[in-house]
C-alpha cells in the first residue's frame, strides 16, 4: 500500500470517529432534560404519611409515620403539616380507618385518648372490652398500665361437703390479656420524665367473646387477681410456638405482612393450658383434692335421712363408712303396740 492510500484511510477513520462522537453528544443532550424532569421533587410543604400499611386499631408510633414533601396543589386542610402538627400529641393515637403505605394521614383518621370512640377503635377485630374491679392487692399495687399484658388468676374456696376441711385453690385461667385502660384513663401519665404510679379501682381488658363470658362467671365464683407479664414472655412463647409448628407464617407473605402477623400473634390472649395450685401444695395441713362425688352423695343421703328421721321422732341416720368401727345409737323413744286388747310400749333403737 502506497503512502497516499494510507493517508486517505487514516483521514476516513478520523472523520468516522468524529461523526460518532457528535452523534453521541446529540443523544445525551436530548435525553438530559427528561432525566432532570424525572428527578424533580415535589415543591410544597411536608405532610404526615404512613410508612407502612396501618390497619384499623393500629397505635401510632414514631416509626409508623413520617413527614414527606407533597405537591402544594394536592395538600388538603385535613393533612398534618410539618411545623404545625405536634408529633408528641399524635403518638399513642389510634387509627380509625385503614391507611395504605405512603398515603397521607388525615386528622379524621386518628382517634386520641379520651375522644369518643377511642376504645372501640383500639379494639382488634372480633375482640371485646370487659372491666373488672381490682384493689392495690389484686392489681399489682398500681404497677399495671394501659398497653401492658397480664394473666388472670381466680382464687376460690370449695366448701367441704364431707367431714374434711374446704379446698382452697388458685388457678390461672387466662393469659397474655392486654390492658386497655385503668379506671377511665387509656394513657400513661408522665411527669418530669418519670411514669406516675397511681392506684386504680377498675381495669378494662381486651378479650374474645368467650373469654368475656368466663370472666363474668369467674367474678361470681371467687376473687380475681392480675399477674403482670414480662415483656420477654411474649417473644419467647412466640418463638416456641413457631418452633413446634403450632404457629405457621403464611406462605408468600411479604416482610411487612410477616411482621404484622408476628405482632398480632404475640398480642393475642391465650385461653387454655391453665395451671392451678391447691392448699395442699402450699401447706401440709391443707387439703389437696376436692371432695369425691361418692362421699358427697353419701353425706347428702345421710343429711336427708337425718332430717326425715327427726321429723318422725326417729334417731339420726349414720352415713356409711368405708372402714372403721360400726356406730350404734341408744334411744329412749318408745312406740305403743296394741295386740288384741293388750297394749305394750316397745323401745325404738337400742344396741
Amino acid at each position: 500500500m502506497d503512502k497516499k492510500k494510507l493517508m486517505l484511510l487514516l483521514g476516513a477513520l478520523v472523520i468516522a470517529i468524529g461523526t460518532a462522537m457528535a452523534a453521541r453528544s446529540l443523544f445525551i443532550g436530548a435525553s438530559a432534560p427528561k432525566a432532570d424532569a424525572a428527578s424533580q421533587v415535589p415543591k410544597g410543604p411536608k405532610v404526615l404519611v404512613a410508612q407502612r400499611a396501618l390497619p384499623v386499631g393500629t397505635i401510632i408510633t414514631a416509626d409508623s409515620v413520617a413527614f414527606q414533601l407533597w405537591p402544594k396543589e394536592m395538600v388538603q386542610d385535613a393533612y398534618f403539616i410539618d411545623g404545625e402538627a405536634d408529633m408528641n400529641k399524635l403518638l399513642g393515637t389510634v387509627v380509625r380507618y385503614p391507611i395504605t403505605a405512603g398515603q397521607p394521614v388525615t386528622q379524621g383518621g386518628l382517634v386520641a385518648p379520651g375522644d369518643r370512640g377511642f376504645l372501640a377503635a383500639a379494639l382488634g377485630a372480633g375482640m371485646r372490652a370487659v372491666t373488672i374491679p381490682v384493689s392495690a392487692k389484686t392489681g399489682v399495687g398500681g404497677f399495671v398500665f394501659p398497653g401492658d399484658h397480664v394473666d388472670l388468676l381466680l382464687t376460690q374456696t370449695v366448701p367441704a361437703q364431707d367431714t374434711g376441711q374446704p379446698l382452697k385453690a388458685t388457678e390461672t385461667f387466662l393469659r397474655n390479656v392486654r390492658v386497655l385502660a385503668t379506671d377511665q384513663s387509656t394513657e400513661t401519665t408522665v411527669e418530669e420524665g418519670k411514669t406516675v404510679v397511681r392506684a386504680f379501682q377498675t381495669v378494662t381488658l381486651e378479650v374474645t367473646p368467650k373469654m368475656a363470658e368466663k370472666i363474668q362467671v369467674a367474678q361470681t365464683v371467687g376473687t380475681l387477681s392480675l399477674a403482670l407479664r414480662s415483656l420477654a414472655d411474649n417473644q419467647s412463647e412466640l418463638d416456641q410456638a413457631i418452633a413446634n409448628g403450632t404457629l405457621k407464617i403464611p406462605a408468600g407473605a411479604t416482610k411487612d405482612q410477616e411482621q404484622k402477623f408476628m405482632a398480632d400473634a404475640a398480642n393475642r390472649p391465650i385461653d387454655g393450658g391453665t395451671t392451678f395450685v391447691t392448699g395442699g401444695d402450699v401447706s401440709r395441713f391443707q387439703r389437696r383434692t376436692a371432695p369425691s362425688p361418692e362421699r358427697t352423695a353419701q353425706v347428702i343421703a345421710s343429711n336427708y335421712a337425718n332430717m326425715m328421721g327427726n321429723r318422725a321422732g326417729m334417731p339420726p341416720a349414720v352415713a356409711p363408712r368405708s372402714s372403721g368401727p360400726a356406730i350404734s345409737y341408744k334411744s329412749s323413744a318408745v312406740v305403743r303396740v296394741t295386740r288384741g286388747k293388750t297394749t305394750t310400749a316397745e323401745p325404738v333403737g337400742g344396741n
